[in-house]
């Protein structure tokens, strides 16, 4: 019953076919709008900390001591700002769950779908379980129980991806995400337990914007002709994209490093973790160059021999040019809110490009072989 374009498949009857391409329909719908919330999401959470609302809510999971919403006057727009991306995390969640549920049975069918969801089920009754236990003794027993059932997602992700006979990249990227967001949500409670320690928000960040890499890694293979996989590239070019990415992921860490060393701690009573951010608004600068040249090099190479990843490298020198602008106009204007939020989502839509380019180095011989005939 799989969608021709998710799994292959034998031929069917129209109806079954007819019901196949609903479901692989919902699937891409599902697919896009997981990539929107996890690029949103960053948004979001950009908001809470350029706002100083990272303490609107004091407790996690609740957000006060006795309310799940913001109840106290003097909570005022923090509350709920820092209460707005609780439930964008909510959001996410439910999405990235959706996109699962719908692979294992598109692509595996209702059993495997409902073997699956005996991992959800015993992944809640042991999370109840550690709560109750826990909480006799100990006053946050919220985090335990989050994270008993992250590894009941776990094993149920391992279980579902190695006994898959179709399409396991989409299984494997699917479940990353849903992994993802309960380990976030995790380390959202923890942020928040730690009062916003800058190196647990910055992991926070980063693990958001690869999140939107993945994501968008799904959307890219969902498309894509299933089958093995051959480089369509010179060696050489393949080398080069990994060094770009390797300057990509230098640019974004002192990025991070450099924020968090900024004004934006995400509450006026949160310390910093010491670092001199005037010099690593330089140093950042250095890669952040290094990066621009060598994607536009990339770029000029691609059209010119007219390799496969050319129409992506052009929208990722777009976005890294357009990076480059709002860094500089942001450092000279000393860091407003508005541009390093809008700084902080483009450098996950950047990394996000890159992971398309770096899969398109490669082509499914089904449709080299198609090409050739």
């Amino acid at each position: 019953m799989p969608d021709t374009t998710i799994a292959s498949s034998s031929p069917t009857s129209a109806p079954a076919s007819s019901r196949a391409d609903v479901w692989g329909r919902m699937l891409r719908i599902f697919a896009w709008l997981s990539f929107l919330a996890e690029t949103i999401i960053i948004g979001t959470g950009g908001a809470v900390r350029l706002t100083g609302s990272g303490l609107g809510c004091s407790e996690w999971p609740l957000c006060t001591p006795e309310s799940l919403v913001p109840i106290y006057a003097d909570q005022g727009v923090h509350g709920l700002i820092e209460f707005g991306n609780r439930l964008m995390t909510g959001v996410v969640g439910v999405i990235a769950l959706a996109v699962v549920l719908l692979v294992l049975f598109t692509i595996g069918g209702a059993r495997t779908l409902v073997r699956t969801l005996w991992f959800a089920v015993g992944g809640i009754v042991a999370a109840a379980v550690a709560y109750l236990i826990v909480s006799q003794f100990f006053e946050h027993a919220f985090p335990v129980a989050t994270g008993v059932l992250l590894l009941a997602v776990i094993a149920a992700a391992v279980y579902s991806t190695r006994t898959a006979t179709d399409r396991r990249d989409l299984h494997a990227l699917a479940w990353i995400v849903l992994v993802g967001v309960v380990a976030q949500a995790l380390v959202g409670g923890i942020t928040v337990l730690t009062g916003l320690n800058p190196f647990i928000v910055g992991f926070h960040y980063t693990s958001s914007l690869l999140l939107v890499c993945v994501t968008a890694a799904f959307l890219s293979r969902l498309y894509a002709v299933p089958g093995p996989r051959e480089r369509v590239v010179p060696a050489w070019f393949a080398i080069l994209s990994h060094v770009t990415g390797l300057a990509l992921a230098v640019t974004i860490v002192f990025g991070v490093l450099t924020t968090g060393s900024g004004p934006h701690s995400g509450d006026a009573e949160v310390l910093r973790h010491g670092f001199d951010a005037t010099v690593l608004a330089h140093v950042h600068s250095w890669p952040g160059y290094i990066l621009a040249a060598l994607v536009l090099a990339m770029t000029v190479a691609a059209w010119v021999l007219k390799l496969e990843p050319r129409k992506w490298l052009l929208v990722l020198v777009i976005a890294i040019a357009v990076q480059v602008g709002v860094g500089v106009w942001q450092a000279r204007e000393g860091l407003p809110p508005l541009l390093v939020g809008i700084h902080m989502v483009l450098a996950s839509l950047s990394a996000a490009t890159y992971t398309i380019v770096v899969l398109h180095l490669k082509k499914a011989t089904a449709a080299i072989d198609r090409v050739d005939a």
